[in-house]
């Protein structure tokens, strides 16, 4: 406990983090919920000293977010990717993370692989993503060039496939996503459930082998539940990050966010957003809030669910 006279030293020691929590998070809160009731307001007209700087009070900005002709398709995308990504994403962290740990030999090196890309851009893997899925159209009947997936595909057998070019299927540029999306979500799941794994009890294990239980069983029985703390975590960040996607759609599609001919396929809610900042201010952020809404929504029911698996 501080000393009472002793207490504005605390606090002159804190003061530097307050302030910046203040300025750069606080503030912009109130601020987008503020924009997000003045119907019509765009910065531009803000800045111009002839035009009436006075905005009408409402809920018209959250309307107009609703009425947009693609907000659904923005939610549907945004849905769908948190649904697919983050129960393969999780799952493939567990199996990794538990055959990493039983791993000694090169067990720091393999360490170091997997978490490579999530220090990397993340436009620039998209980038690379996009050239690995990339089919060139030539005037031949076979496309000039069809990707590294496409040849490992011909190499099995299967015919290739359009994956992100014009004329592209939807479950097609879903797909990609969906690879690139677990794979640069893995690293950090890897990381956290491997810090887990490594505080675990060794005497379980050792009990379980003495009666003889199937490795399956042990993973399920024993190391599940005594990570699902660590799972819980990732499994709601994950739900978050998932909802706020939108460099790794910008990184294979380009800013249409869609192949040629059908711009804005893959849109999300943040792509929506990022597009009406400058335009619409007062949009973007009723659309921020009713994102923010929606992740508070889904977080709380993982929450509750957690509550009732997680051991502790």
């Amino acid at each position: 406990m501080v000393d009472t006279r002793k207490q504005w030293k605390a606090w002159l020691y804190l003061s530097p983090a307050i302030v910046l929590l203040l300025v750069f998070t606080v503030w912009p809160i109130f601020n987008t919920i503020r924009l997000s009731l003045m119907e019509g307001y765009n910065s531009t007209m803000a800045a111009n000293p002839y035009v009436d700087h006075e905005f009408a009070i409402g809920l018209g900005n959250f309307k107009r977010v609703l009425e947009y002709p693609n907000f659904l398709t923005c939610l549907k995308n945004t849905v769908l990717l948190c649904v697919i990504t983050v129960p393969i994403s999780t799952l493939l962290a567990l199996l990794i993370a538990v055959g990493l740990h039983s791993i000694k030999f090169l067990q720091k090196p393999l360490q170091t692989i997997f978490f490579m890309p999530y220090v990397t851009n993340s436009i620039a893997i998209g980038m690379v993503f996009a050239a690995m899925f990339n089919m060139v159209i030539g005037g031949s009947t076979r496309p000039d060039s069809v990707g590294i997936i496409n040849n490992l595909l011909e190499a099995l057998g299967i015919d290739y496939v359009n994956w992100t070019n014009a004329g592209s299927k939807y479950w097609a540029n879903l797909v990609v996503m969906v690879v690139y999306i677990v794979w640069n979500a893995l690293p950090f799941k890897i990381l956290v459930l491997l810090g887990g794994l490594q505080g675990i009890n060794k005497q379980y294990y050792e009990a379980a082998r003495v009666d003889g239980t199937k490795k399956s069983r042990v993973l399920w029985k024993i190391t599940v539940p005594l990570l699902s703390p660590m799972l819980a975590y990732v499994i709601i960040t994950g739900f978050i990050g998932g909802f706020k996607e939108y460099s790794s759609i910008v990184g294979i599609f380009g800013d249409t966010m869609g192949p040629a001919g059908n711009p804005y396929r893959m849109d999300t809610m943040v792509g929506f957003i990022y597009r009406a900042i400058g335009k619409q201010e007062g949009t973007a952020s009723a659309a921020a809030l009713i994102l923010f809404g929606i992740i508070f929504v889904v977080t709380m029911i993982n929450l509750a669910v957690s509550k009732k698996k997680t051991h502790y």
